[in-house]
């Protein structure tokens, strides 16, 4: 049996409380990880406060140097981490070695060039006989919550700006899939001052605990809205900053003028990658109605060509199976289930690909997050209407537009209310643009300069020389 243990001050530490793990792929307890409470959370918080009065003062080229070692180390230790994430999560084993470690390195990396490249403007004499600098410079100790969609590639994408800019961790990985995140610890802790990048095992009281704790200066989450909405909470009650990226229901426009089936193939890929559980996953298909029932056939038959188990993986628990489930059961009489809506095999937390068409705006499987293999569909006739139902759900993460015509791109991406517009395409991801959304998406970016700019504090310094 696997047992995950905390990460603090350099070495593992044990916790009394227990958290047994779940094989998605098979239902199965495969091991457990330990339970930390407010004892371990002061001993990770302490460890980062005394690592901050360190790290804070090496300068953007050690930084720079960590990280480029520890992206190393990721890559050259990447089967050791896909069995780690293959095993908490129940992934496809080929996607994680082929695209996430590889996205994880790549983070790392351009998250070392940052640490080099902090500027601020420049000194001047606003006042006669004083000169004023701008000082860019690390917030503190950041509490760091981490997802169980992309257990690494969150991990990496949380600690890599922060440690960059100066700051230290200490990061709580999700209750279902601690073992990459600690063991990226294990790795990282070759190259940083101990207590630099601690991680804690445990669950939402865990976190809350994080979150409240008086050393914690900034505090990130990546998770649903209502696990944002907790920690913006409490948080606010002593001023702490935050940075929330959160859920999503992403549109993707459809017009007249695609080539329907290359459409609908990289549409279902866009929406059955990683098995829908992606915050920018292309669950909700507006599509003109001078081609709705055609596209609706290309998207059924390019979704029912999935495979659950080989094209994609489970549903990551038993909960989450049980709560898309229950969205299934709830579609209204007027619904159109083309295909799946069921349970795929008889182990584990497989869903099979489902489209779903003859859907309205304000149903339930529209407004909500799905967060599984599912592709609504809904038409409209004028490109307003097209943007109206686009932006009529509380999310505002990511979206996408299919046409030939540049000119309705072009204006329609201004007019969608969503941090990321993808055109003929939806989901790539690259480490120098910024991802993040608006409203109930949160607020804040992960990757690129602005990311980085978030872990850092602006100060003023006026000197009079007169």
């Amino acid at each position: 049996m696997t047992h995950v243990e905390n990460f603090v001050d350099g070495a593992s530490a044990a916790a009394p409380g227990v958290l047994e793990l779940t094989d998605p792929a098979t239902g199965e307890v495969f091991g457990t990880s330990v339970l930390s409470g407010q004892s371990e959370v002061d001993a990770a918080m302490a460890a980062a406060d005394r690592a901050f009065a360190v790290w804070r003062r090496s300068t953007p080229a050690q930084r720079q140097l960590a990280l480029l070692k520890i992206a190393d180390a990721v890559e050259a230790r990447a089967e050791e981490f896909a069995d780690a994430e293959v095993r908490d999560t129940g992934k496809i084993r080929r996607v994680v070695l082929e695209e996430e470690i590889p996205e994880c390195v790549s983070a790392l990396r351009f998250f070392a060039g940052a640490a080099r490249q902090l500027e601020g403007s420049g000194a001047g004499e606003y006042l006669p006989g004083h000169t004023s600098v701008i000082r860019r410079e690390p917030v503190g100790v950041c509490a760091q919550i981490a997802p169980w969609n992309y257990p690494l590639m969150m991990a990496v994408w949380k600690i890599a700006p922060a440690l960059a800019a100066g700051n230290t961790v200490v990061l709580k990985p999700a209750e279902t899939t601690p073992s990459t995140a600690v063991l990226l610890a294990r790795v990282a802790a070759e190259f940083l001052p101990p207590g630099a990048f601690n991680v804690l095992c445990g669950d939402r009281d865990t976190g809350r605990a994080l979150v409240r704790h008086p050393v914690t200066e900034l505090v990130s989450i990546t998770g649903s809205t209502r696990a944002g909405i907790d920690v913006a909470t409490v948080a606010a009650a002593d001023l702490k900053r935050t940075h929330l990226e959160l859920g999503g229901n992403a549109p993707l426009l459809v017009f007249g003028d695609v080539d329907l089936a290359e459409a609908a193939e990289g549409i279902v890929g866009a929406a059955f990658y990683n098995a829908g559980q992606d915050c920018t996953a292309g669950s909700r298909v507006l599509v003109h109605a001078s081609i709705h029932d055609a596209f609706v056939a290309e998207l059924t038959k390019a979704a029912a060509a999935y495979t659950p188990g080989m094209d994609y993986g489970p549903l990551n628990s038993a909960a989450q199976f049980e709560r898309v489930l229950g969205l299934l059961s709830r579609l209204p009489a007027h619904a159109c289930v083309e295909t799946g809506g069921v349970r795929h095999g008889e182990r584990g937390f497989f869903l099979s690909p489902t489209v779903i068409s003859g859907l309205h705006q304000d149903d339930e499987i529209v407004q909500e997050e799905i967060f599984a293999p599912v592709l609504t569909v809904q038409s409209f006739v004028e490109d307003g209407e097209a943007v109206t139902l686009a932006n009529g759900v509380p999310y505002g993460l990511a979206s996408s537009i299919w046409t030939r015509d540049l000119g309705r791109a072009t204006r329609l991406s201004g007019e969608l209310d969503f941090g990321c517009v993808w055109v003929n395409t939806h989901g790539p991801l690259v480490a120098e643009m910024p991802h993040g959304g608006f409203g109930h998406s949160g607020h804040g970016k992960d990757l690129s300069a602005y990311s980085f700019a978030e872990y850092t504090r602006v100060k003023h310094v006026m000197t009079r020389f007169a």
